[in-house]
């Protein structure tokens, strides 16, 4: 069975009390108590605080599904960061030390689900080939799991996600299988299932054994762009997706696409460069030249697809952050910022072409009647919680259609 369920991270712009009220008025069974800076930040409440949220919640209709141990709480502009894989030890201790908050928020509220993320292979990572993020991730989950006492009703799950090291459910399930506490299992969220597995309605049937927790919204299919750095062993598959080649010595990039090659520069490449450039565009099956834009007279502003953007870069792992940010002229330019639009569909990363952008339920193409079924035909019982944080300034829009379109399904 599943019972629908809504993530306060979708609601941060009410108090969060407020918020319990606004998801009971909507006639969902429960609620996501997802830590956040500003509305639930638990390094900032009190005993009384967790109390008055208790007893809210106790005298009310609406029941607290999960703790969310908030991936972008630290930095927003650098979410997920920093990560149980880490590595900088320091790094490490201040998310183990969320996760443990989130377990002991848990305990004093009566909620016995916990849930995070792996995090992401990041720049320093590659530039560290002798650490093993594998073993920094476990050694980080069996630290946090020494919060759970032995005999108590609690669980920690872990949620794949688009570009994470722990990205589809088969390398989740490996992980529970390697941790091997009956207090460590998975939560998945469905769009992320929608994005990363070839057939997700037959991967939630074989995973559901191990799923305690969903979240749920909608997607659809999108622009597949990988950005990659030049390297000698690059391959490329266009039928998958385009390329975006980062060039390290000039900081400038070729996008590989049958339709429209281009090569963004500061300043005209190099005979060098121009011979791998061609090299590349041959090697991708490509029969044109790449066309030269120039970078400096791009648009670098703000754009209606910044969101878009933001979502896109933080799912791209092994690049810094300026690299990633430096395309934002590139993707607006894509886009048709402030000329004509090459690319009419939102950008993804993902290994199907399904855009990582949380939509409301029926707004995408996910089949939510195959998904359920698949679920609890196979021995999931549990809450499905709707986490829409794109729409936080139509919050009540996004809260009623959601529960409207999924009601038919549970």
């Amino acid at each position: 069975m599943i019972r629908l369920a809504y993530s306060t991270f979708g609601l941060t712009n009410l108090d969060f009390l407020t918020a319990i009220d606004e998801v009971e008025k909507a006639g969902y069974a429960g609620i996501e108590i997802s830590f956040h800076r500003e509305q639930f930040n638990p390094f900032d409440l009190s005993d009384d605080d967790l109390e008055t949220v208790r007893k809210r919640l106790a005298t009310g209709r609406v029941q607290a599904a999960c703790v969310a141990t908030a991936s972008h709480f630290f930095t927003p502009q650098r979410p997920h960061e920093p990560s149980l894989m880490s590595p900088d030890l320091a790094g490490r201790k201040r998310r183990i030390e969320l996760v443990k908050r989130g377990i002991r928020v848990a305990r004093k509220l009566g909620v016995n689900l916990v849930t995070f993320g792996s995090g992401f292979i990041r720049d320093e990572h590659v530039s560290n080939p002798s650490v093993n993020p594998r073993e920094l991730l476990v050694d980080s989950i069996r630290q946090c799991l020494a919060e759970i006492h032995p005999d108590e009703d609690l669980t920690l799950l872990i949620e794949p996600e688009p570009g994470m090291y722990i990205e589809t459910m088969e390398q989740g399930l490996s992980l529970v299988e390697e941790i091997n506490s009956p207090h460590f299992r998975l939560h998945v969220d469905i769009l992320h299932s929608y994005c990363s597995e070839k057939n997700y309605v037959e991967a939630l049937a074989q995973a559901a054994p191990y799923i305690k927790y969903l979240h749920i919204s909608d997607a659809q299919q999108g622009y597949n762009l990988k950005i990659v750095k030049d390297a000698p062993n690059l391959t490329f598959d266009l039928d998958f997706a385009s390329y975006l080649v980062y060039f390290p010595q000039t900081a400038d990039y070729l996008l590989l696409d049958r339709n429209f090659p281009r090569y963004f520069c500061d300043e005209p490449p190099s005979p060098a460069l121009s011979r791998r450039i061609e090299a590349l565009l041959s090697q991708a099956g490509i029969q044109r030249e790449a066309e030269i834009v120039h970078y400096p007279a791009l648009y670098a502003g703000s754009s209606p697809y910044d969101d878009e953007f933001f979502t896109y870069w933080i799912s791209v792992p092994g690049l810094s952050y300026d690299v990633l940010e430096r395309t934002r002229p590139i993707l607006g330019y894509l886009r048709g910022v402030r000329g004509p639009q090459l690319v009419n569909k939102r950008i993804a990363n993902t290994l199907t072409g399904i855009v990582h952008f949380h939509e409301i339920p029926g707004e995408g193409t996910l089949d939510f009647a195959a998904s359920f079924k698949a679920l609890t035909e196979n021995g999931f019982d549990g809450y499905g919680a709707v986490e829409l944080y794109h729409h936080v300034e139509a919050w009540q829009n996004a809260l009623t259609a959601s529960y409207r379109h999924l009601s038919q399904f549970v």
